[in-house]
């Protein structure tokens, strides 16, 4: 080890990557006057040394071989940047059996292989650090791992996408349709070309993944969790949202429900229009936390882009340096849990939330009463209906039908008949409303 400095590399130089390689060379003189000693940034290791770049770094420090990083005895701090699983985990398995520290911005990387991962670095006495792979440059990960050790987690709910989030925000304040929305969030470059991953839930269903392994001591599965996207809303749905006093968000929720049982799940989700998470509009995110001393604490900022999640890889080189520097690395385990538990999330069928439903139905005498004795029949309240007459020379309607809390299963067996009826006419759209959410804004 050089005792004269701390020595890092970096696996990528894409957005992220450009954003630290950036921060360690034009903020060198500040790092140093936080940490007292220099953190150097040795090599970074790159596809394709000649690609244009948000920021150039020097030539010098780049490489295409990745091994003069990965297991190089002068290089004490490796960060990957890469994104994707291979060769990211490949590489970041073998810095940890060299005995290098790692930084990752990899959310997807955590969320699948995160227990082979933290199980490696504890067994080779090194530190796996994480705090870009969540929210950006919002310190959630410090936040749960350390600030709130002392508490048992109720729940948290959050916002954990920008892409969508921006998406979202254009078509509530616009009324745009999806894809109207999701053009305007690639041109503004928040969404990529294939904007799958963001947008069917993916991504934020990662985050979502690390975050109650933090909270809970349990990695689940992402087979174990309900995942659902945005790209089904239409304007339909943010009309009749506004009219009921609501906004859309595609909201990640994890919590302990009175049984003492874990509740994992992501998917678009009606809050009053008043509550704290629904005035976070555009690309940003938040999380909003409920511990059993602290009570209630929302962090919100910039969840993604090069310099906040920079700012996030940064801190976490920092506190490596330090923590190495004094010989006291893993001093608190990779997700705050001496062990992890194997237990599994409670299945969706057996969740009960307050649910949206808007049926396309004729305009006929009796849909209403049809329905809504097939929900009498299956033990669901309805606590509001809206309906509209037909434009003219037009037979259907839109139905909209706002219940009181209902288990999952009953209400996916009541819509499989209620949509075998004659005079409903496509399959109706659900959107669970969260009232949990409801932590008001100021008056």
């Amino acid at each position: 080890m050089n005792t004269s400095q701390t020595t890092v590399g970096l696996l990528g130089c894409g957005n992220v990557g450009a954003g630290v390689a950036r921060m360690l060379i034009e903020d060198r003189d500040f790092i140093n006057q936080k940490l007292g000693w220099p953190l150097s940034l040795a090599k970074i290791a790159v596809r394709d040394a000649s690609s244009r770049r948000p920021w150039t770094p020097p030539r010098e420090l780049l490489t295409t071989d990745p091994y003069e990083i990965v297991g190089n005895p002068d290089i004490e701090v490796v960060a990957e940047l890469m994104g994707g699983i291979e060769p990211a985990r490949t590489l970041v398995m073998k810095a940890i059996a060299s005995g290098q520290h790692v930084v990752t911005a990899n959310k997807a990387l955590l969320a699948l292989h995160g227990r082979e991962i933290f199980e490696a670095a504890a067994a080779h006495k090194v530190e796996v650090m994480f705090e870009a792979a969540v929210a950006g440059g919002i310190p959630i990960i410090r936040t749960l791992k350390e600030g709130l050790s002392a508490n048992r987690i109720h729940y948290f709910f959050g916002i954990l996408n920008g892409t969508t989030n921006y998406i979202l925000s254009r078509m509530t304040r616009e009324g745009l349709d999806f894809a109207t929305a999701l053009a305007a969030a690639q041109k503004a470059g928040y969404a990529e070309a294939d904007p799958t991953f963001d947008v069917e839930g993916f991504d934020a269903a990662h985050k979502l993944i690390i975050l109650t392994a933090l909270a809970y001591g349990v990695l689940p599965s992402l087979d174990d969790i309900h995942v659902e996207g945005i790209s089904r809303l239409t304007p339909e749905d943010f009309h009749f949202a506004r009219e009921l006093g609501f906004v859309i968000k595609l909201l990640a929720m994890s919590s302990r429900d009175q049984e003492g049982r874990l509740e994992v799940r992501l998917h678009p989700a009606m809050l009053p229009q008043d509550s704290l998470l629904a005035g976070i509009g555009g690309a940003m995110n938040a999380v909003h936390i409920s511990g059993h001393a602290v009570g209630d604490i929302l962090l919100n900022g910039p969840g993604a882009g090069m310099m906040p999640t920079a700012s996030s890889v940064l801190a976490d080189m920092v506190e490596l340096a330090r923590a190495a520097r004094a010989n006291c690395s893993a001093r608190v385990p990779a997700l705050g849990w001496c062990r992890l538990s194997d237990e599994r999330p409670k299945p969706m069928s057996e969740v009960s939330t307050a649910y949206y439903l808007r049926f396309t139905v004729l305009d006929r005498p009796g849909v209403l009463a049809r329905i809504a004795g097939i929900f009498a029949e299956k033990g669901i309240s309805i606590a509001q209906v809206i309906q509209k007459s037909a434009a003219p020379g037009e037979e259907a309607v839109p139905l909209v039908m706002l219940t009181h809390t209902a288990a999952e299963r009953d209400m996916n067996a009541a819509l499989k008949e209620a949509d075998d009826l004659d005079s409903v006419i496509e399959s109706t759209m659900l959107i669970r409303v969260e009232e949990r959410c409801a932590a008001r804004g100021a008056a």
